[in-house]
Formats: C-alpha cells, sequence, structure tokens
C-alpha cells in the first residue's frame, strides 16, 4: 500500500512536467525552458549525542521548469531528487522526517525508497502560475515570498523563514500563497499576501509598502500571521560606501498562536511558544568590499523572548513559531577574498553571547570549469551541553555541482 502511494506521488510529478511540454508543432507560440544541476556532497560528522561517526553521501538533483504559454503568463515547476547514503539515515532517529519541508495542505512528496542505511526522497517546492498586466503582478501557487533586506537573518520574513546554516538548499523553501503585486514606480511597490491555512492559528494575511527615499530603500509591513497582529519594516542603503541594512519586528504574544510547544521541564526556562508578553525582533546588517575583493560583513540579530540559557534546547519550538535563533542575542561575522579568479575562500561565524557557544564555517569555492563547481567547507562548533551550538558537534562536506 504504502509503494503504491508513493508511485502514485511520483506519477503526478511526471504528468505535471508533462503538462508544461509545449504542444507539437507550437514552439513559436509556446516557450519551454528546463535548467537545473546535479549535486555530489560528502559528509563526515562527530556529533557528541552519536557514538558513531556519520559518514554520508548525498546526491542531489535539480529540475526547474518554466512554460510560457502568453506574453503576460508563466507557469513553474520546480523540485528535487535526493538519495541519501550513510550514517545518519542508519544512526539518526527521525531523519526521513527531518529532510522534509512539511506544508500545510499538500507536501507534493514522495519517498522514493527507504532501507537501512540508504533513503531516497523527491519534492515539488515551486508550483505556480504568474501573471503580468501593466504594473500588477499575480502569482498563485507554492512559490518563494522573500521579504527582507539583511544578509543572513530576515526578521521580516513571514511566510519562508530559513537558518544560513541550511548552506546546501539555495533556493529555500516556497510558501502556498497568492500574491499580488503593484509597481507604483522602479523600486517602489504595494503587495499584498495570503497564505491559507485550514484554521486562523495558521494562516497568514500581510501588506508591504516599499519605496525610496534619500537614496534608502523602506518598506513596513503589516499584517496577522498564526492569530498574532504583526508590524514591521526595513531599510536598506549605504554609509561611505558600506551597504547599512536592518530589519525590526513587533508582534503579539506568543501564546495567541495556540502552537503546541515540544515539552520541557520548567527548570530549563520555560517555553517559546507561550509567552504571555508581546516580542521584538531586530537586525542590524554592514558590509563592505575593499578593492582588493576583501570582503567584510557583521550582523547583530536580537529576540526580545530569546532565551539566555539552554537555548540549544529551544530549537524545536523557534521553528514552530518562525523564529530564526532560540538566542536573546546573536553575532554574525564573514570575512571573504577572491584568492584568484576561479578561487574564493571564505569564513563565517555565529557566536552567542550569552551562553558563549559558537558555531564556524571556513570554506573554500573552485570554479573548476565551465558550469561546475567545487565547495569544500567545514562546520566547527564549541560551548556547553544545552547551549545553542553545543550539541552539534563538527563536520567537513566536500561538494561537486554541476549546472545545465
Amino acid at each position: 500500500m504504502k509503494l503504491q502511494k508513493n508511485m502514485k506521488l511520483i506519477v503526478k510529478f511526471l504528468l505535471i512536467i508533462f503538462l508544461f511540454q509545449p504542444a507539437p508543432g507550437t514552439a513559436q507560440q509556446h516557450k519551454y525552458d528546463i535548467y537545473g544541476y546535479v549535486k555530489y556532497m560528502f559528509s563526515t560528522t562527530k556529533m557528541p549525542a552519536v557514538t558513531q561517526r556519520l559518514n554520508d553521501h548525498l546526491l542531489h538533483a535539480r529540475i526547474n521548469t518554466r512554460w510560457y504559454p502568453t506574453p503576460n503568463l508563466t507557469g513553474a515547476v520546480e523540485f528535487r531528487l535526493r538519495g541519501f547514503y550513510g550514517g545518519s539515515v542508519k544512526y539518526m532517529p527521525g531523519f526521513s522526517e527531518w529532510i522534509k519541508d512539511n506544508y500545510e495542505y499538500s507536501n507534493l512528496d514522495a519517498q522514493l525508497w527507504k532501507s537501512g542505511s540508504s533513503l531516497g526522497y523527491a519534492q515539488i517546492d515551486r508550483l505556480n502560475l504568474d501573471y503580468t498586466a501593466g504594473n500588477l503582478q499575480i502569482t498563485a501557487g507554492r512559490q518563494r515570498i522573500a521579504w527582507g533586506t539583511a544578509l543572513v537573518w530576515n526578521v521580516t520574513d513571514l511566510f519562508n523563514p530559513k537558518s544560513i546554516l541550511d548552506f546546501d538548499y539555495e533556493e529555500k523553501p516556497g510558501s502556498d500563497a497568492l500574491r499580488a503585486q503593484f509597481y507604483t514606480g522602479a523600486v517602489a511597490k504595494i503587495e499584498a499576501v495570503f497564505k491559507p491555512g485550514k484554521s486562523r492559528y495558521t494562516r497568514t494575511v500581510a501588506g508591504l509598502w516599499s519605496f525610496n527615499k534619500a537614496g534608502y530603500d523602506f518598506f513596513v509591513i503589516a499584517g496577522v500571521k498564526n492569530n498574532r497582529k504583526v508590524l514591521g519594516g526595513a531599510w536598506a542603503g549605504d554609509i561611505a560606501g558600506a551597504g547599512f541594512r536592518g530589519e525590526f519586528i513587533f508582534s503579539e504574544a506568543p501564546e495567541k498562536s495556540k502552537t503546541a510547544a515540544f515539552p520541557l521541564p520548567a527548570m530549563f526556562g520555560g517555553s517559546l511558544t507561550a509567552g504571555t508578553k508581546s516580542t521584538t525582533h531586530f537586525v542590524l546588517s554592514g558590509d563592505y568590499t575593499f578593492s582588493n575583493s576583501f570582503y567584510i560583513h557583521s550582523e547583530l540579530l536580537f529576540n526580545s523572548n530569546g532565551k539566555k540559557k539552554n537555548a540549544g534546547l529551544f530549537y524545536y519550538q523557534a521553528q514552530q513559531i518562525g523564529m530564526l535563533s532560540p538566542a536573546r542575542w546573536s553575532l554574525f561575522q564573514e570575512f571573504t577574498y577572491d584568492i584568484t579568479p576561479l578561487v574564493r575562500g571564505s569564513v563565517f561565524g555565529i557566536f552567542n553571547p550569552n551562553d558563549r557557544s559558537i558555531v564556524v564555517l571556513p570554506s573554500v569555492t573552485w570554479s573548476a570549469a565551465t558550469n561546475l563547481d567545487m565547495l569544500l567547507i567545514g562546520f566547527l562548533t564549541s560551548g556547553d551541553r544545552f547551549t545553542e551550538f553545543g550539541e552539534f558537534g563538527n563536520s567537513l562536506f566536500i561538494r561537486f555541482k554541476y549546472s545545465f
């Protein structure tokens, strides 16, 4: 029965792709594009909570399609196929659920196979129609809605909050939503988005107004997310050639969402999802590129309801209510330099000043050939038990990516 269900989902994938193919003999009236990439990644990880070293292999293919039936209408289907083999599948409980991006109405996914050390998984993360008429643009379906100006943490992103530590998912998840944008100028627009839910505790409706003033791009947002009223804004500009960005958002008390928190003993500091006070979140960001390609980037994140102690225990709760970190304060620092025209070195880190845990990711990217890149990246952590990064362990990744 389970295999039959998965096969039906796979057939749906193939049917959708087939329907987006241009009809024979109509190449002039219909345009169809397909592009994507194939990646292979090896990783080795040692985690405090797992006795075995986890050696893993990931084969990842992404297929993006576009259909242009008229000059005003565009259809998009994008999905990714991933095959996992190694210690994480074998030894980590719940690994098959952890790799998913869950959607309320339909995940449009299929577990292709599962054995003791191997797992295959496919999911559609973009499926939408986009219509434009003059200054009006309407998009319906699964889509990426990225609100925010900061480069690491976007507290104003009501629809697709995602951690920078998930470096292998460049596209980030989409949302099942209806979006309307009306452009009032070259860099100004009014936007409204409705993300339906099965109850008022899971739906989001919000509006955005963006404009330019004194050389800065500004926007303000207002809406209701998961039964909590929200109000926020952001800006992006520069000071003496250095980028300067910021975001802020105010939300009603988390308890209004009635989110069932993952139970924790009171001795660990209560719950993020049951707070009775309104919350404030803000980000400050600055970056600068020198003439020799050396790049420096700093960001600061503040969550008024974030935890000063035992932050590592609250990751799941933070995800439930869309917080980008369970910590009260987070500091980000990045340095990047082009060693040669084809080789770039980079290192960034996130530091929790309250519990003094830290994660550092040094990396080297090599453009080995046309459309072929290699990435070598480390994932190094330090911290006591229950701190934000103390249980992450240390990892090394090597990835090859071919784009087509």
